[in-house]
């Protein structure tokens, strides 16, 4: 008995092994157009293998480049798509650069700090006020999230003048506005109080109203004797 483990290695493991068959068997074909009728054959089995996936774009484009690549690029024929270059299958990912600058406030993350450094070059005039405004009011955010006990806007306007080194001139008549609380908390209690009920009070009621009903005095034959 043959054993999977002593055969070759599949290129492509999730067409299986027939349809690799079948490919060799196209890079065998000497004739050119028998070559090509073979080939789009094996495109159509292909395809069917994985129907959920013939809407999606460019479905039948990677099917060629598999193709190609099950082929060892042998085909040597005419493709509706280009076909990759052997060089990119073995081209290793260029490195991802990481970054090495120090947030000085992790809790205001680095956008805030860039906000700031642009805020920094700006000319002074109402369009930077309203800059610093929404920078405190994001930080403020910020603070709130991982600290319930707000120590203010004093707080934010000195993190921020640290954060400019200084440079940032910040207005003493600034506020920042409140923040607002999310509506879904009091919407959800207003339609509770409402005259609205919900499914679970509609059907407290109903049993209320059976088992008063239940409670009512029987009523005997009114044919008694008198």
């Amino acid at each position: 008995m043959e054993y999977n483990s002593t055969r070759k290695k599949l290129l492509l493991p999730e067409y299986g092994r027939h349809i690799q068959k079948m490919v060799n068997h196209c890079v065998s074909i000497e004739d050119v157009e028998e070559r090509t009728k073979c080939a789009h054959s094996i495109i159509g089995n292909m395809g069917n293998m994985f129907p959920h996936l013939r809407d999606v774009n460019d479905f039948k484009h990677k099917l060629w480049d598999h193709l190609a690549i099950m082929s060892d690029f042998k085909l040597n024929i005419e493709t509706p798509f280009p076909l990759p270059a052997v060089e990119t299958l073995n081209e290793r990912p260029k490195k991802m650069p990481y970054n090495t600058q120090r947030i000085r406030y992790k809790h205001y993350g680095r956008t805030i700090e860039q906000m700031i450094d642009k805020a920094v070059q700006m000319e002074d005039g109402e369009h930077k006020q309203h800059l610093i405004l929404l920078i405190a009011n994001n930080m403020k955010k910020s603070l709130l999230l991982w600290n319930k006990d707000f120590p203010g806007d004093a707080r934010v306007f000195e993190d921020m003048r640290k954060l400019s080194g200084g440079k940032l001139e910040i207005s003493p008549d600034l506020k920042i506005p409140e923040q607002r609380e999310h509506t879904n908390r009091s919407n959800s209690n207003r339609t509770n109080k409402g005259p609205h009920q919900s499914h679970g009070q509609r059907n407290n009621n109903n049993r209320n109203n059976n088992n008063n009903n239940n409670k009512r005095p029987f009523k005997g034959n009114d044919n008694r004797k008198k």
